[in-house]
């Protein structure tokens, strides 16, 4: 008996030796390590381009990031939901067009579009706040209409929100008065979002959807996912934690529609098409839409893959080979090879930690090997 309690005794100070050896270089928890390596991971890329004084490289980072902040945006309702949420993509177009419109000169503005409504006209805000205004119109739109979608899921829930897409994009697309109609909407002037400006809103948008999905929220949210039927039994609201994820998913994606439309300067209703929601799915699908971190390595995945498949069609046709739309396709076959294969995409659907990393590491492979052979022995003995 006593020789048994010493044996648990051991055992337990076995343990408790490797988790200290597993913590013993970082004092943050499991939790704010994933932010902290995610927003390192960018900060360095950045950093090193910035060194680096490469326009076109600078360009591609640049693009990446407001990339990265619409598939955050985007992973923050479809991957703790579970819903696949069409229209985000528009409320992106409702923002770009918004906070351009809040932002250009009336000078400029009655010179573009001469039936703008007068009190658009003279209306002007100075970028930063042109583009936190112009997510909460995107936001505004979304609170009005989510509601009732809220209640539908599955096959019905996807159908009502390709239809939203549809409305938002005819909208987009004719309204003269506002968006310049089926025409392209010249913003004038320098680009305002630049390297440091998409860097810095990328790290606030990363902080945001990760801790909103370890929040009681997110986790509320996560358990209508699994059983929507479950949760409503314990007393989970479902509509109401669904409208206020699809909102908060809303904003991030009118604040990446600001940087985008003051990045390129030159927009039209087709550019927040299916075209950019089939990137934007391609990302969560590769890097795998149920984490963070998914989102994250999905979106460096996709943006270096396509930059290097377009360079080689590029060259291809320049060759005299047909070669265009050949960037779409590849992806395409990819995304369907992941989701037969592997359809919790690169991360498996799990955030990444220092823990995790710590354990791939050569010493805390040699730690866990030492301590099962301790406890081990002492069985023995």
């Amino acid at each position: 008996m006593n020789l048994s309690k010493e044996l648990s005794t051991r055992q337990e100070s076995a343990r408790h030796a490797a988790a200290k050896d597993y913590t013993e270089y970082f004092s943050f928890s499991r939790k704010s390590s994933t932010v902290v390596i995610l927003i390192a991971i960018l900060v360095v890329i950045g950093y090193f381009i910035w060194w680096l004084n490469i326009p076109f490289i600078e360009d591609i980072f640049t693009a990446g990031t407001i990339t990265l902040i619409m598939a955050l945006g985007f992973q923050l309702f479809m991957g703790n939901s579970g819903v696949l949420n069409w229209s985000y993509v528009g409320y992106v177009g409702i923002g770009a067009f918004a906070s351009a419109i809040f932002s250009m000169t009336p000078s400029f503005k009655a010179m573009q579009i001469p039936t703008m409504y007068p009190f658009l006209v003279n209306l002007h805000l100075p970028f930063p706040v042109a583009l936190v205004a112009g997510a909460m119109v995107a936001m505004i739109v979304a609170a009005l209409v989510a509601w009732p979608l809220m209640r539908l899921s599955d096959a019905v829930g996807a159908i009502t929100q390709f239809a939203l897409l549809i409305v938002i994009n005819v909208l987009l697309s004719q309204w003269s008065q506002i968006t310049n109609g089926p025409r392209t909407f010249t913003l004038g002037g320098t680009r305002l979002t630049s390297l440091w400006v998409a860097l810095g809103v990328a790290v606030l948008v990363i902080i945001i959807v990760y801790y909103f999905k370890e929040s009681s929220l997110g986790l509320k949210l996560r358990a209508t996912r699994d059983d929507r039927y479950a949760a409503r039994s314990s007393g989970i609201n479902f509509v109401a934690v669904r409208y206020y994820a699809y909102v908060v998913s809303a904003f991030i994606g009118g604040l990446a529609g600001g940087l985008y439309s003051h990045y390129i300067l030159s927009i039209t209703a087709a550019s927040f098409y299916m075209g950019e929601l089939f990137m934007i799915l391609s990302m969560l699908v590769i890097g795998g839409s149920m984490s963070v971190s998914g989102a994250f390595f999905g979106t460096l995945f996709v943006t270096l893959m396509r930059q290097f498949l377009r360079q080689a069609e590029n060259f291809l046709t320049r060759s005299g080979f047909e070669a265009s739309g050949s960037t779409e396709i590849v992806v395409a076959v990819l995304m369907i090879i992941f989701l037969v294969w592997q359809a919790d995409g690169i991360t498996g659907g799990e955030e990444l930690t220092w823990e995790k990393i710590k354990r791939r590491l050569p010493n805390g492979k040699k730690s866990r090997e030492k301590v099962s052979k301790n406890v081990k022995q002492e069985e023995k003995a």
